[in-house]
């Protein structure tokens, strides 16, 4: 699928099937069952990716792309070869993801992509005027500087 909502520029939006966190007022339940959704090989995806002109960037959203971390850093990294960015939605803390607790493999991931939205959407702290995300406790995270000290950096475009 192509956006221009999930990121800057046009970009290729993968969604991933499966989400424990269930927020309300999701705008893809359809995503939450793990056992849903359709198989397909990741070599697959690489290819339709590299073949679809005119992308400024690769999102991962789902459902929840740190279920399945490796799967989903192996397509930000061949997407990365094309000197494309890669931005991830998830359910999970910046805090949360770096315990690997709840996540075993999310370093992997997270050295993979440059901004992460993280954070459940909470319908309570909703704003449609925000850039990129859905409800104000959700964070444009950089991840390359805040992997350096692991300590989240605020994304700011331009």
């Amino acid at each position: 699928m192509h956006s221009s909502v999930n990121g800057p520029g046009v970009r290729y939006v993968l969604f991933l099937q499966g989400c424990p966190h269930r927020c309300p007022d999701c705008q893809n339940p359809e995503t939450w069952d793990p056992e849903k959704g359709e198989t397909i090989l990741i070599r697959d995806i690489i290819k339709e990716i590299k073949e679809t002109r005119y992308l400024d960037g690769l999102t991962l959203s789902g459902g929840d792309p740190f279920l399945q971390p490796e799967e989903a850093a192996a397509v930000a990294e061949a997407f990365r070869e094309e000197g494309k960015d890669v931005w991830c939605y998830t359910g999970y803390t910046w805090e949360e993801l770096l315990e690997q607790k709840k996540v075993p493999n999310a370093k992997r991931l997270l050295e993979t992509i440059d901004i992460l939205v993280d954070g459940k959407f909470q319908r309570d702290e909703a704003d449609p005027e925000l850039l990129y995300r859905g409800s104000r406790n959700q964070r444009l995270i950089n991840v390359k500087l805040s992997l350096i000290d692991h300590n989240p950096k605020i994304y700011q475009e331009g």
